[in-house]
């Protein structure tokens, strides 16, 4: 596949790195295909700072957003426009993530106040700017570890006592049933074969008792062990699902944002200057 052959409107873009386009490829691997360069995920006529800000995006966004990157195959051809527009591009995206990307999960998780602290930071625009803010940031990063660790602990908590609840109570049926069918199939098949030798109804007696004891505990470990498994894995599906109804419009505001700050580093380079975050 050559880049004159590349047809975006055909590529699926992919999370992380690929060998070669035949085993797919993320935003800036056809990015190196379209410059004719060496198939690579770093092409040389990018910036650094907005490479890396699209590997790392494109692996973050899930398969259906991923492929609004597409067009930007084309808009970051050129961007590699030397180191001090590199630092620009890199102050805009450390303001875009502390200034907006940061606030937007304290106050999800219930941190406003220091989700407001950081939104009321100046523009960081400048090293001195940034060391001047460091106790802001370190308090906020205080605030986030203190609520995530309750969060967590709770979190584990009630996952546990749900998985328990919900592994014993089908453990408990499934073993019943599991040990009634077994038994009675086990004690059928054995009395058929100890008949033979021995008298019929002593035969049943005792192979009934044997197989009877014998398919329990088989079968209620047997049990114990599928019910606990989707038991602890229907809990932290249900989990996965209710915290990703949660997370998800925060994820669509900032994925939002997250393109206007991409054109804005596109644009240093092409324009006098571009504004951080108001």
């Amino acid at each position: 596949m050559t880049a004159a052959k590349l047809d975006l409107e055909k590529v699926t873009l992919a999370k992380g790195g690929h060998s070669s386009p035949k085993q797919g490829m993320c935003i800036m691997e056809a990015v190196s295909l379209i410059a004719g360069e060496k198939w690579s995920d770093h092409p040389e006529c990018v910036s650094p700072a907005i490479g890396a800000f699209l590997r790392s995006w494109n692996d973050g966004l899930e398969d259906e957003p991923r492929q609004r990157l597409k067009p930007y195959a084309l808009k970051v051809l050129g961007t590699n426009t030397g180191p001090a527009d590199e630092e620009t591009r890199g102050f805009l995206a450390l303001d875009w993530l502390i200034r907006v990307n940061t606030p937007a999960w304290l106050e999800l998780a219930g941190l406003k106040d220091e989700a407001a602290e950081l939104r009321n930071l100046p523009a960081l625009t400048s090293t001195e700017i940034v060391v001047g803010v460091q106790a802001t940031l370190e308090k906020a990063r205080a605030s986030a570890r203190t609520r995530a660790a309750a969060a967590w602990a709770a979190a584990r908590d009630a996952a546990w006592d749900a998985a328990w609840d919900a592994a014993r109570d089908a453990a408990w049926d499934a073993a019943r049933a599991a040990a009634r069918d077994a038994a009675r199939a086990a004690a059928r098949d054995a009395a058929r074969d100890a008949a033979r030798d021995a008298a019929r109804d002593a035969a049943r007696d005792a192979a009934w008792a044997a197989a009877r004891d014998a398919a329990w505990d088989a079968a209620r470990a047997a049990a114990w062990d599928a019910a606990w498994d989707a038991a602890r894995d229907a809990a932290w599906a249900a989990a996965y699902n209710a915290a990703r109804s949660v997370l998800r419009p925060t994820e669509q505001q900032l994925t939002e944002s997250a393109f206007e700050l991409l054109d804005r580093m596109i644009a240093i380079g092409q324009k006098s200057e571009a504004q951080p975050v108001a």
